[in-house]
């Protein structure tokens, strides 16, 4: 798909983004995830480049497009019934100009190369965004937890650690939780680190138990941030959350925190999903058999529809966007929400969508929304109180400090309002006003490559 420059440039400098996206096309053919989030990130680029073109001379867009690292491993363990299964180990680590990389660990049966690389990519400008010194990295594994027993996943975790510790450490390479790995996966995965290298550096992960080196609000902080995100893009337009109707897709910590806070702004969110469909609880989701069902049972959300009783409906299949609502916050994975379901959110009268999970929007939804007027607030932006307070743990941990949950929050609050600023300003700077896609890719590139353009020739 040839790019659609998002703002105008001479034509020699689009000839070198098109240039910078065939070469990805065919250096990295069948990766279509990492593809759409490079296509995304140059087509915002024409205006930086034709008003620096030092950054052209120097090779940046070509520099930032390939990962200074890229690590694929073997991980053999043994179930429960002493059967052997050998599953792929990966990490991205992208780019560190700006700090150790920074980015989560996912454990699921999509995860491949390629995923990881878009996962990386995008980690690399919300990492920046947050101003927190910290470059972008990714990584996980094609091993499915679910249904697997606590001691076969911490033989999976142990197993992938012996083999990552080689790349990791505080000043090199800091992962954190992603889909599939959560409190217990963390856990066993520090455990082995420490295990292995006989060192207490709690520094090297982040999303630890609040016992041995974690941060408050980490749990809350993906969720809590993007909301953070919606409320200030609606303070723009004059408006705030309260008696807003939401929709929320996902079910997962990204979800429930989203709702949250969400609630405590007083807005009425009415449904969750899963695979299997999604419920509308017009009274509002009652987070509390929300979170004992998710967290407590590991059940679905049919199962919530069936205790909440008869103002809960579950919907086999569909999706949350049938639902109509004044915002939209898709919190479940990539490319769920496509053109035919922003139509539909644009005729419901929508004003805003902000992104809780990684690219959950699909570019031609994105611009049905914008060209309707929707605030939208894409996710290396919306999303990236999850890093952010990743970041606050590990200035904790350097520290030998703990913080109070309300001292967390306040920091969160302050770079999401940050970060929210820092796109708006700009994208109104390149004549984009109120594009917060723009705004996003520009301020983290430029950050980026400034510092790249510092230390010489990386």
């Amino acid at each position: 798909m040839p790019l659609a420059p998002r703002l105008p440039a001479p034509p020699e400098t689009l000839a070198v983004l098109e240039e910078s996206y065939e070469r990805v096309l065919q250096r990295d053919p069948g990766e279509a995830e990492f593809h759409q989030a490079v296509h995304e990130v140059l087509e915002s680029l024409g205006p930086v480049l034709a008003a620096r073109p030092g950054l052209a001379a120097a090779k940046l867009v070509e520099r930032v497009l390939e990962p200074e690292r890229q690590i694929m491993f073997r991980v053999p363990w043994q179930d429960d019934d002493g059967e052997i299964h050998v599953n792929r180990g990966f990490r991205v680590e992208y780019n560190g100009a700006l700090g150790p990389y920074k980015g989560g660990l996912r454990f699921h049966p999509t995860v491949n190369l390629g995923i990881v690389k878009f996962l990386g990519f995008e980690q690399i400008f919300k990492n920046a965004l947050t101003g927190l010194g910290i470059g972008g990295g990714k990584g996980g594994s094609d091993f499915d937890p679910h249904g697997r027993s606590d001691e076969e996943v911490m033989r999976f975790c142990q197993s992938f650690m012996t083999e990552l510790q080689r790349h990791v450490g505080e000043h090199t390479d800091v992962p954190a939780g992603d889909i599939g790995v959560g409190a217990r996966e963390i856990g066993y995965l520090f455990g082995q680190y420490r295990r292995v290298t006989n060192r207490w550096e709690a520094g090297m992960l982040t999303g630890k138990g609040m016992l041995w080196g974690g941060s408050a609000c980490r749990t809350e902080a993906t969720g809590y941030g993007n909301v953070m995100f919606t409320a200030e893009m609606l303070r723009r337009r004059g408006e705030d959350l309260d008696g807003q109707q939401v929709t929320v897709s996902g079910s997962g910590n990204v979800a429930i925190y989203t709702i949250e806070k969400a609630q405590q702004l007083g807005a009425n969110v009415i449904t969750v999903s899963d695979s299997g469909g999604y419920v509308v609880d017009e009274k509002g989701i009652d987070l509390d058999l929300l979170k004992h069902v998710k967290e407590v049972d590991r059940g679905r959300v049919s199962d919530y529809a069936d205790l909440r009783g008869a103002s809960a409906r579950f919907v086999s299949g569909g999706r949350v966007w049938d639902v109509p609502a004044d915002i939209a916050l898709p919190s479940a994975t990539q490319n769920e929400l496509d053109a035919s379901a922003a139509a539909l959110l644009v005729r419901n009268g929508v004003k805003a969508v902000a992104e809780g999970a990684n690219m959950p929007t699909t570019p031609e939804a994105v611009r049905i929304l914008q060209e309707a007027d929707v605030a939208f607030g894409p996710g290396k932006a919306a999303n990236a109180g999850g890093v952010a307070v990743s970041a606050l743990e590990m200035r904790q941990n350097a520290a030998r400090a703990a913080w109070s949950f309300s001292r967390v929050e306040e920091e969160l609050s302050t770079i999401m309002t940050s970060i929210h600023d820092t796109c708006y300003e700009t994208a109104e700077r390149y004549g984009a006003a109120g594009d917060y896609v723009v705004g996003a890719n520009i301020a983290g590139f430029e950050r980026v490559a400034d510092a790249m353009l510092a230390q010489g020739l990386i």
